[in-house]
């Protein structure tokens, strides 16, 4: 493959013009926008052509680095701040046995100078643009091991699946260790490694990655935080099969408790109320602290073979405009609720096609706030019995899934992000109704 013939630009913003970039901007990092406080940057194959050759930060970055750089001048000005995580979509072709793009096998003899093109990476983001680099992960979906030919001399390029590389439990273990040591004699102590992003929690706990970190002290104690992807299947129907799990998380607390995990993609699903309760597996069930949706800006069209995660927040079209989706408005739910420093509440239900997420605020200026996910096809009285919250009020917003045709597709006439009214604590309770269909978020005043 050749960059400068096929420059694949998966958001979509070269074909937006000015107006049209810093309206999403709004829209994603504004003060009546997502107000996400989590961003990650992928680091693509493209910025050395050889291990001796001067880095090109700059070329395939132009529109990525553009959206973090206006965005975190949005964040800032609203006081306050985003943290970045940049993880390796795939490293160059020379890092492999193969020395083509996406080549299975990581090379031994090309270790030092893959550890240099990550560390130039993260200095460049610090240095020359000023980003808050926090982490860098060591490869993208890199565990899937069947995404290559048994005898690893094809690259699979427009079949496989993205630029990765394989990593096994045992070179992400050695790089986690081999990196922080790195990046501590260049002077970036304060950018933590992680250990890269497997497809699901699931496969981070039971396909060896877990179990290879809890039996390395050195590697676990030098692990920034735990990552993953939180991509859910839950039935029996293929390889792809991942519930949603703590078990490799809650291992690696033993030893420290205090331990970070951060969803790093994550499907949009059909942009509906279920995909709240997907959110909602993942904070409740996989005990993660962040979490950072696949691609909210898409351009389809670039996806060789067509999106496979075709959900969104906005779509970019190629006549140079822009959708804002229903993912959006379902998104802004949580995102709004759950702001960076506040804490996770614990939340029960009696009904489990009501989903609660509840974030308390925890010293910050944000107030405490639960979101109602009613994923079912009733409408539902609900009555929620609040422990701990010093409001009297909340003022509640709603998304809908609006009405669905024949076949069961959603109409698109739903509500998106409406104010629902305010509600008085009584006895200690609010009471609602939740439409079906509906995610309703509640702020305390």
């Amino acid at each position: 493959m050749d960059y400068q013939a096929d420059p694949q630009e998966y958001g979509g913003f070269s074909l937006l013009d000015e107006q049209e970039k810093q309206e999403i901007i709004e829209l994603i990092f504004g003060e009546d926008g997502l107000k996400v406080g989590l961003v990650k940057m992928f680091h693509d194959p493209w910025h050395q052509a050889t291990p001796d050759a001067p880095f090109d930060h700059a070329t395939s970055t132009e529109h990525m680095r553009y959206f973090v750089r206006e965005g975190l001048k949005k964040t800032r000005a609203g006081g306050r701040d985003l943290q970045i995580i940049t993880t390796l979509y795939g490293p160059p072709a020379w890092a492999t046995k193969q020395k083509f793009l996406r080549g299975r096998d990581f090379d031994p003899e090309m270790k030092g100078s893959l550890a240099t093109y990550m560390i130039d990476w993260v200095g460049y983001l610090r240095e020359e643009e000023g980003f808050p680099v926090k982490y860098y992960s060591l490869n993208n979906e890199g565990e899937d091991w069947w995404r290559w030919p048994a005898d690893g001399k094809d690259g699979n390029i427009g079949h496989g699946h993205d630029y990765n590389m394989y990593w096994s439990p045992e070179l992400v273990v050695e790089f986690i260790k081999y990196l922080r040591g790195r990046m501590d004699a260049e002077g970036l102590g304060m950018v933590g490694v992680t250990n890269g992003e497997p497809t699901n929690w699931f496969r981070f706990s039971t396909w060896g990655y877990a179990d290879a970190l809890y039996r390395d002290e050195e590697a676990l104690e030098k692990l920034g935080i735990i990552t993953s992807h939180g991509f859910y299947s839950g039935g029996y129907r293929n390889r792809w099969f991942g519930p949603h799990t703590s078990q490799g998380i809650a291992l690696l607390r033993e030893k420290r408790p205090l331990l970070k995990a951060w969803v790093t993609s994550a499907s949009w699903s059909n942009m509906d109320a279920k995909n709240i309760k997907e959110i909602h597996g993942n904070i409740y069930d996989s005990q993660v602290n962040g979490i950072i949706p696949w691609a909210g800006i898409q351009r389809p069209i670039q996806w060789v073979g067509g999106d496979p995660n075709p959900g969104s927040a906005i779509t970019v079209h190629e006549d140079g405009t822009y959708e804002v989706r229903r993912g959006y408005y379902f998104y802004k739910q949580v995102s709004r609720a759950g702001q960076p420093g506040m804490s996770v509440a614990r939340t029960m239900s009696m009904d489990s096609q009501l989903a609660i997420i509840g974030f308390a605020a925890n010293g910050t200026s944000a107030p405490d706030a639960f979101v109602v996910s009613n994923w079912s096809e009733n409408d539902k009285k609900v009555s929620i019995k609040l422990f701990g919250s010093p409001h009297g009020f909340f003022a509640a917003f709603i998304t809908t899934e609006g009405d669905k045709d024949a076949n069961g597709n959603l109409s698109g006439n739903g509500l998106n992000y409406q104010p629902y009214g305010e509600y008085e604590v009584k006895n200690g309770q609010v009471v609602f109704d939740a439409p079906r269909g509906s995610v309703i978020t509640f702020f305390g005043k």
